[in-house]
């Protein structure tokens, strides 16, 4: 009994030590940083900028000039027929819901770009975190948000940024 009493304590003390020695098997990394934080990340999230940018000045740009129509539409009713009005009011109409669903469609393929360079983004930045692992002699890297505890040495994050600036820079092939 004395024995396994033991062996139970050498096992309790010199386990978290050899854990300590070779670092932690599970490594954390916070995706989230990486985007934002890495040449990469900086550069989709800057060509997505501008892209949205450019949308929402067409965006602006239309919704002005269907104003002045409209206005010019409301300024002319008193002296127009009614029967008239009503045409011209319901093509008014159809055009803005034209517009509405081609801007809608717009807005909708940059959604789908943006989440696809993201996903591109991620997909390059794992094999890169991948290496990170192997080097380190984890078996497993986890998402800063599914994790409640942890030891500082177990989060990557700094050390992907900076690997992932050296080997994918701003991600141009």
């Amino acid at each position: 009994m004395r024995l396994w009493s033991a062996i139970a304590v050498w096992l309790l003390l010199a386990l978290p030590l050899a854990a300590q020695q070779s670092g932690p098997q599970v490594l954390i990394v916070d995706s989230d940083r990486l985007f934002l934080e890495t040449q990469y990340g900086r550069q989709i999230a800057s060509d997505l900028a501008a892209r949205t940018a450019a949308v929402q000045a067409e965006n602006d740009a239309i919704v002005a000039a269907l104003t002045e129509e409209e206005r010019s539409l409301t300024q002319r009713r008193p002296g127009m027929d009614p029967a008239a009005f009503r045409i011209e009011a319901a093509a008014f109409d159809s055009k803005v819901q034209e517009v509405r669903r081609a801007r809608d469609a717009m807005n909708g393929e940059l959604a789908a770009e943006a989440a696809k360079a993201r996903d591109m983004f991620e997909e390059r930045a794992q094999a890169v975190i991948a290496n990170l692992m192997l080097e380190r002699g984890a078996t497993l890297v986890m998402e800063q948000r599914n994790v409640i505890l942890s030891v500082r040495t177990a989060n990557i994050t700094d050390q992907a940024i900076t690997r992932i600036d050296q080997v994918l820079g701003q991600g141009t092939p």
